[in-house]
């Protein structure tokens, strides 16, 4: 009985989809501007791979929360900051990557940080100016 070619035998097989291992997604952003996002996270040093997603997510939970307790934390600094991550910070990053990224991707990322921050309840705590966000980097740079 002859043997049959590993090919034949392959092609009765159900398709397998391949993947490279978990795709990340941004609710509200395409699939084009997700790999622009990834692509920086893997070229840039102050980034690393999950970066924009986890400062898009702890500024929508900052900006989501009640005002008192957005008021408490800018106030008297929140203890959860030091091992989660400061939303205000997190916002920085982000207004760093809209500058990096592609215009088109820069455009939709804009419009998803913009949502949230028109969220924001407490006038101080809307989206920071320029100057803000140039004051606040000047300090976090010069190791004051």
């Amino acid at each position: 009985m002859p043997r049959r070619r590993p090919g034949e035998l392959r092609a009765g097989y159900p398709r397998q989809r391949r993947t490279q291992g978990a795709q990340p997604s941004i609710d509200g952003m395409s699939a084009h501007a997700v790999r622009d996002v990834v692509r920086l996270e893997d070229t840039r040093n102050y980034l690393e791979p999950g970066d924009v997603i986890l400062a898009l997510d702890r500024w929508q939970q900052f900006v989501r929360s009640s005002e008192g307790r957005q008021w408490d934390e800018c106030e008297w600094d929140d203890v959860h900051w030091y091992c989660c991550g400061n939303p205000l910070e997190g916002r920085v990053l982000l207004d760093k990557v809209m500058h990096a990224l592609p215009p088109r991707s820069a455009r939709e990322l804009r419009a998803l940080v913009s949502r949230y921050d028109r969220l924001a309840s407490a006038p101080a705590l809307a989206a920071p100016t320029s100057l803000e966000v140039r004051s606040y980097r000047a300090g976090l740079f010069s190791g004051a």
